[in-house]
């Protein structure tokens, strides 16, 4: 699985952030989500679900 992350849509609210389990994302200095720990993802789609504007997405490779 990967996260894709559509920036265009992120407002960088931080919403899938706080409820990543993980702590696989974080909010960088440009107010956009990012991904920063890849390796703790276990794909649980809580940021997926959580995203008010639809900005980001699991994906199976």
């Amino acid at each position: 699985m990967s996260l894709k992350i559509l920036i265009a849509r992120c407002k960088g609210c931080g919403i899938c952030a706080e409820f990543c389990p993980k702590k696989v994302l974080a909010v960088n200095e440009l107010e956009k989500i990012e991904v920063v720990n890849a390796e703790a993802c276990i794909s649980c789609r809580q940021c997926e679900m959580r995203c008010p504007d639809y900005a980001i997405f699991v994906e199976k490779k």
